[in-house]
């Protein structure tokens, strides 16, 4: 993953987003050209194998995401039911933003009455696509710009969209078409990023920044976590700015908070942290990321306004 990036000019808070017309394309383009070179395939630490794009490559992406997604939100009979309402969407028209390799869309696809799935890059769509053909799901897969939907008002009974938004040169942007698109009483579940203390503060400030010397290369907190994050650009929001940002358009119904094992452990990606990793109880995990709201992922669900 090229961690390596410049950050978007004006791109200086956890939160910020651009000042005019000009400089939200000029991200937006940073934003795609990033995710087209480094897209979604939890392939951080190890290569996925096999040919991409054919039914092994989808099975162990699949595998990866689930698996982790398990510790923190462990499923009673299908990865993220949790968070995903399989049994009330028979009747809807899901969107979904942000495909990546379209393991949420295998999920959702044959759940709901239509599903229509979108993303910025040309890699997501084709692979997407690809996917659907192997597993011979139905559903539109489009490469579209969330910024500015290319659907009629009131298409969509339910949005998911899970880790994108706050990815994107403009996230309010994104609310307001969604609010849009969505129909009366349509509902949306939405992932950001989470600025919480443990994660951003304390492993990213003290460990990162102090003990391994990140600010020796930036004094800077915010540049020292969009370096070591994914994506040209990458907002953390505290759940109030969250709820700020959202209220013009959506009503927040339960907000939940929620993170990778990975992050209670303050030490860098290898075989020493994936062995202690290993033996910490996911319970103990949970405590921590969940209930003490310690986790780098903010959870709302929405319903339009």
């Amino acid at each position: 993953m090229d961690t390596q990036n410049k950050l978007p000019d004006g791109f200086e808070k956890p939160t910020s987003l651009p000042t005019d017309h000009d400089a939200q394309k000029r991200w937006q383009d940073q934003n795609r050209t990033w995710w087209e070179k480094n897209p979604m395939r939890y392939d951080w630490n190890e290569e996925i194998g096999g040919a991409e794009r054919e039914r092994e490559f989808f099975l162990e992406i699949d595998r990866r995401h689930f698996s982790d997604a398990a510790r923190y939100s462990p499923p009673r009979s299908k990865p993220f039911d949790e968070l995903i309402p399989y049994d009330n969407l028979k009747e809807a028209d899901v969107l979904e933003i942000g495909v990546g390799n379209g393991s949420h869309a295998q999920l959702i696809a044959p759940h709901c009455r239509s599903y229509t799935g979108i993303d910025l890059t040309e890699y997501a769509i084709t692979s997407t696509r690809r996917r659907f053909q192997l597993w011979d799901l139905k559903g539109d897969i489009r490469r579209m710009d969330a910024e500015n939907l290319e659907f009629p008002d009131a298409s969509f009974d339910f949005i998911w969209t899970w880790g994108v938004i706050h990815h994107s040169a403009n996230t309010e942007k994104i609310l307001s078409e969604m609010n849009r698109v969505l129909r009366p009483g349509g509902k949306a579940v939405v992932m950001v990023y989470h600025r919480s203390f443990l994660y951003y503060y304390i492993f990213n400030g003290f460990f990162r920044g102090v003990l391994a010397g990140g600010f020796l290369k930036t004094p800077s907190l915010h540049r020292l976590v969009q370096l070591s994050t994914d994506g040209a650009i990458a907002r953390f929001y505290s759940i109030e700015e969250w709820k700020k940002l959202v209220s013009p358009y959506f009503k927040v119904t339960k907000t939940q908070i929620k993170g990778q094992k990975s992050e209670i452990l303050p030490l860098p990606p290898g075989r020493v942290k994936n062995a202690i990793t290993k033996i910490v109880p996911d319970s103990l995990a949970r405590l921590v990321v969940n209930t003490c709201k310690q986790g780098s992922f903010l959870i709302t669900h929405l319903e339009k306004i």
